[in-house]
């Protein structure tokens, strides 16, 4: 505390007593302010603490995609997903002179992958023997929800798979399962929903245990399809009823389920969302896993110091960069683009989503000179205006945390200046 009330000192001397170098757009200055000497800083010493801190689950049952893979990180441990999913039919008739053909699920690819696509995966779809009834009382499932099922699979496939060439997996079906749904459907003991979701309660989409590959994001418009022919018809056009996941019932019967086994040491010991694993503790590192709901944490404690700086003071801008650690990262652990802003309070409870990102700038990438950029501005300034000490924290996750599991690793060395926080801020003296 001492040098940091020491650096604002030398630089009150040290600042220039010019008006010229303050950006009329970037504060609304009052008739005390424009009347006075008023001087610059730029502080760029204010004390940034990273922590590393775990939820202790998040909601995936609002995501927006199916995340089905599993990877070795080595880092955070063996990343899996699986998906549960509850199926809706399009139609509950089936003509009377029609037979069974074949039965099989399309697996839409969204475009979304973590991790190296060139292995192949082992997709396996098992038929759930539970409903996908949330345990909850808040009507969600979140990534550590777990639904029992059937071991036997319904169906499997191995594939390289080629999220961007290509548009959809088609794993087929076992058809004995398929043509007893054939047959309630065509004698119409299943003539509605409740009918339905009681015969067949929907399936888990998961990786094979010893894959390490990637994890895939498919669409939820994938879907099932039944195939049949009607007797008597001499054309070739395709008959089917398709079954569609079911986003629209409340509680949404989907979510994904996510987990993490056996990550690096630090990262155990994230046994709830109240530990805080700070940066020194953790070879000045603080860590950043979506889908698992690991996050940064970033607390600014000595921010109100501004205030000991003789004269009115004004804070015209804060911006925070904090650098991924180096050989973290590469094309196949890609780096996200932005990270979203939230808050929590003291106790590491989410509160909100606030309107900041942090923005990868990779202007200087070829001299290995990357960070994340957010501007703080109106966040601390609200700080500095009120009276009460701040206990609120900052966390970094991406937007679409729930949806994804990319993940950062972000140095939090002070010899690689990393983070900091830099402070353009106007005083002024009334009584000159």
């Amino acid at each position: 505390m001492k040098n940091i009330l020491l650096l604002i000192c030398c630089l009150v001397l040290f600042a220039s007593c010019s008006d010229d170098s303050i950006n009329d757009s970037d504060f609304l200055a009052g008739e005390t302010f424009t009347d006075s000497n008023v001087r610059v800083l730029l502080l760029d010493s204010l004390t940034v603490k990273l922590s590393t801190m775990k939820f202790d689950s998040i909601v995936t049952s609002d995501g927006s995609r199916m995340l089905v893979g599993e990877y070795t990180d080595p880092v955070f441990g063996t990343i899996k997903s699986s998906s549960f999913i509850e199926m809706v039919p399009s139609s509950y008739d089936i003509d009377e002179d029609a037979y069974y053909d074949s039965i099989v699920f399309i697996l839409r690819y969204d475009n979304y992958y973590y991790n190296d696509t060139i292995a192949e995966n082992t997709y396996h779809i098992k038929e759930l023997s539970e409903a996908l009834s949330p345990d909850s009382e808040d009507d969600y499932f979140y990534n550590t929800s777990s639904v029992d099922y059937y071991e036997d699979d319904l169906g499997s496939i191995t594939v390289a798979p080629r999220p961007i060439g290509r548009d959809s997996i088609y794993i087929k079906l076992d058809d004995t399962f398929g043509l007893d749904l054939f047959q309630k459907l065509q004698d119409e003991d299943l003539t509605d929903y409740d009918e339905f979701v009681d015969y067949f309660k929907g399936f888990v989409i998961q990786p094979d245990d010893t894959a390490n590959g990637t994890v895939l994001g498919f669409s939820l418009s994938s879907d099932m399809r039944l195939y049949y022919s009607i007797a008597g018809e001499t054309d070739t056009e395709d008959y089917y009823t398709s079954f569609t996941i079911n986003t629209t019932s409340s509680p949404v019967p989907f979510f994904n389920q996510i987990s993490a086994a056996d990550p690096i040491s630090y990262l155990s010991g994230l046994t709830d969302n109240e530990v805080n694993l700070y940066s020194e503790d953790a070879q000045d590192q603080s860590f950043v896993q979506s889908g698992i709901g690991i996050t940064t944490r970033i607390e600014i404690p000595y921010l109100k110091s501004l205030g000991d700086i003789q004269g009115q003071g004004t804070l015209l801008s804060a911006t925070l960069r904090i650098k991924p650690q180096a050989n973290s990262y590469n094309d196949y652990l890609m780096l996200q683009d932005t990270l979203g802003v939230y808050v929590v309070d003291q106790n590491n409870d989410l509160s909100y989503q606030t309107s900041m990102e942090a923005i990868l700038n990779t202007d200087n990438e070829e001299f290995d000179d990357i960070y994340y950029e957010v501007s703080l501005s109106s966040y601390l300034e609200d700080i500095l205006e009120t009276d009460l000490d701040n206990t609120d924290a900052l966390i970094l996750l991406p937007s679409d945390y729930t949806s994804k599991v990319d993940r950062v690793i972000l140095d939090a060395n002070l010899d690689s200046e990393s983070p900091q926080l830099e402070i353009i801020y106007a005083i002024y003296d009334e009584d000159e």
